[in-house]
């Protein structure tokens, strides 16, 4: 690798950093204007609503949040208080627990679903440069490469 590629390599990594700081604070804001909820709260629900049962272990919500066990414990204590969330045991694991979706939860998050839509359109559209928007389309294209490979290969080799 040479090292004007390693430079441009850490100048689209310090670009992305920046911009997706810049935008992670305006959206935090806005949502929490509009709604109250912050922006884990937002996507605690949003990945309890889609799960099967409306329920997650939570040690799978934490992986698919990349949040410490202690940080996500103190999320859902809060998020509990409010009556976003209960936790639950789980029934086949008597060790582990499970974080459920309320009826509270699920309205708070459709209700709070149009302003974040609405504040993401916004910002990607006002706030990031042609640079940050070209790097932010790069990295969400290899996502959703990534995403639609696991799920393929998920749909072809079922689980049983």
């Amino acid at each position: 690798m040479t090292e004007s590629l390693d430079n441009a390599r850490l100048a689209a990594w310090r670009a992305y950093i920046e911009a997706s700081q810049r935008l992670y604070t305006r959206l935090e804001d806005d949502l929490r204007a509009d709604s109250a909820l912050t922006f884990a709260d937002y996507h605690v629900l949003v990945l309890l609503s889609e799960a099967p049962g409306q329920r997650l272990r939570m040690g799978e919500l934490a992986s698919r949040l990349v949040f410490s066990p202690s940080r996500l414990t103190y999320q859902i204590t809060t998020m509990q208080r409010r009556g976003l969330v209960a936790r639950e045991s789980c029934p086949d694991d008597r060790r582990g627990s499970e974080a459920v979706l309320t009826a509270a939860g699920l309205l708070a998050l459709r209700e709070a679903a149009p302003h974040h839509l609405r504040s993401v359109r916004a910002h990607f559209l006002d706030d990031l440069d042609d640079a940050e928007v070209a790097c932010l389309t790069r990295i969400f294209e290899r996502l959703g490469r990534r995403l639609r490979a696991d799920r393929d290969a998920s749909t072809a080799h079922p689980h049983s």
